[in-house]
């Protein structure tokens, strides 16, 4: 068999799928949009475009160039924003650093990465000036400042500040075409086993996840869904994942845009009052500490819909949200998936006052969204049946995954051994085609011969009342292999017992929904949970710290 050629106009335009293409249609309708940072700026999508030009002539006069690394080290804002397209636009790659990482940890991936140049909030400075004699191809920081600080003042060789640097530019630069698959992106994964791992994005792999996002969230009938009309904050860092690629959605949109600079609940709660934020997403730790805050007391939530991920999304703080009006729903992705693979939805025929069942399906991992091929597969790569009971290890394809690791062959191939990417996740898919991930590979408890998930045993417990937060880790058992043991944070003011916490997962073991082996052995009432630098309850820590 064979295939024709489609014939090319040798006049047509190829369209390549560039980063600078999400602007166009926001440009065109929506120049008069604001984009907001904190209390102290407002811009128009317009001005913004005008600021993009001016940031790429700022980075071309200090040497940026195409393959370029320019590494930024900012809270999220809209200074981040014009980096997220200006430097890609440019054909330079944008390294956005994990602040909450060890100045060890921030050299290694600087030094790893090969940045060319840095921009640096003020106040990451003296973490800066820790490794700066360390660094191996830095060769110029900008400083950013939100106070005004002067350049003088850091013993840094700053080449000058960020907002001066812009106002002495044209806001005209001419970003060309190239290849769509030029690398645009690059970041660091979170590093809780050994050093971080460096992935990496082309344009054409951001561009195809923005789309696929848009539609998947855009085709939502009401529960869950992104349009035009709502106002987005992101409650995720923009260093993490792009913000999990939302920022690109939002501004490919027109939509009006709310950066939060640090989160505190206190700024997160006025920003949803006052700008009427209306779309975000965080992590669970964000939306407890959200929710528990004073802040938070008075402020109406119901206009306000969030994707929670990074970790499981458990019932009992589903519950929470539901009954302060959220539209509160999991989703599904990690580092290496740019990251976006799954949505959880509630469907249709689900009433709005049950909140158990409504709860039951938004913590749900979720339906893949447009483009991405998700099996579960045995260890032989075989698929395992899609009835909602038999577990596999969840692979991948998709067209916006990261190709590898950088400059880490050996874990690229483990990665995408079998030609398809390995999440490290386990999980069961039904009939309907819904993934419902039931734990990571390494945090299984294997105790009396059978499997027992940590994350189904966390969502039980969350249930009880008084919890406020949970872990479970498995322990090293004698005659069991391991046996669950459960770290139990509780809400302020309440008070619950070794045996409160047993009884509930005992009830739910005896109607069958779990392993008579999965009630814990151990309870432990804690103040707090370790955690990454990206707020994901840090179970390698708290192996460390109990010496399991």
């Amino acid at each position: 068999m064979s295939f024709d050629a489609v014939n090319v106009t040798p006049h047509a335009y190829s369209y390549p799928l560039l980063i600078k293409q999400l602007l166009h249609s926001a440009l065109a309708v929506s120049k008069d949009q604001e984009i907001v940072y904190r209390d102290s700026v407002r811009i128009s999508y317009q001005e913004f475009r005008r600021r993009i030009g001016r940031l790429a002539n700022a980075l071309h006069a200090q040497g940026v160039g195409p393959g370029n690394t320019v590494a930024v080290m900012d809270w999220d804002s809209h200074r981040y924003l014009e980096c997220f397209f200006a430097v890609p636009m440019m054909g330079a790659v944008l390294q956005t650093v994990n602040i909450r990482l060890s100045p060890e940890q921030i050299l290694y991936t600087l030094n790893h990465a090969r940045a060319d140049i840095v921009l640096v909030n003020a106040e990451f400075i003296p973490m800066l000036a820790i490794i700066r004699e360390q660094l191996e191809t830095v060769k110029k920081f900008i400083l950013i400042s939100d106070d005004g600080s002067e350049m003088a003042s850091f013993k840094v060789p700053f080449a000058g500040e960020y907002e001066s640097l812009l106002a002495a530019q044209s806001a005209d630069y001419d970003f060309p075409d190239f290849d769509e698959n030029t690398r645009a992106t690059t970041f660091y994964t979170t590093g809780t086993t050994g050093l971080p791992k460096g992935v990496y994005f082309s344009h054409r792999q951001l561009v195809l996840h923005t789309l696929a996002a848009a539609t998947h969230l855009g085709s939502a009938p009401k529960q869950g869904r992104f349009h035009r009309d709502d106002v987005y904050m992101p409650i995720t860092p923009m260093f993490h994942v792009h913000a999990w690629g939302l920022p690109y959605v939002a501004t490919m949109l027109g939509v009006k845009q709310v950066y939060p600079g640090r989160y505190a609940p206190d700024n997160l709660a006025k920003y949803i009052r006052d700008e009427k934020v209306t779309f975000s997403h965080c992590v669970p730790t964000i939306l407890h500490m959200l929710l528990s805050s004073e802040a938070a007391r008075d402020v109406d939530f119901s206009n306000w819909k969030v994707i929670i991920g990074g970790s499981a999304f458990p019932k009992g703080m589903a519950t929470m949200a539901l009954a302060r009006g959220i539209d509160a729903f999991a989703g599904y992705g990690m580092s290496e998936t740019c990251p976006m693979l799954t949505i959880a939805r509630v469907a249709s025929d689900v009433d709005d006052d049950n909140l158990d069942q409504q709860a039951d399906q938004r913590i749900r991992t979720g339906y893949p969204i447009p483009l991405v091929d998700l099996r579960t597969v045995d260890g032989n790569m075989i698929d395992t049946p899609h009835d909602g009971k038999t577990s596999g290890e969840i692979v991948v394809r998709a067209p916006w995954l990261t190709m590898g690791y950088l400059h880490n062959p050996a874990a690229s191939d483990d990665l995408w051994a079998g030609s398809r990417l390995h999440t490290g996740d386990i999980g069961v898919i039904d009939g309907k085609g819904c993934l419902q991930v039931t734990d990571r590979l390494k945090d299984v408890i294997k105790t009396g011969g059978e499997w027992v998930s940590s994350l189904e045993l966390e969502n039980i417990i969350s249930q009880h009342p008084a919890v406020s937060e949970v872990a479970v880790i498995g322990i090293k058992d004698d005659k069991w292999g391991e046996r669950p043991l459960a770290l139990v944070v509780l809400k302020e003011g309440c008070e619950a017992t070794t045996d409160d916490i047993k009884g509930i997962v005992k009830n739910f073991a005896e109607d069958g929904q779990i392993s008579r082996y999965a009630i814990p052995e151990q309870v432990r009432f804690v103040a707090t949970l370790a955690r990454t630098s990206v707020g994901k309850i840090n179970k390698k820590a708290i192996r460390e710290e109990i010496g399991s």
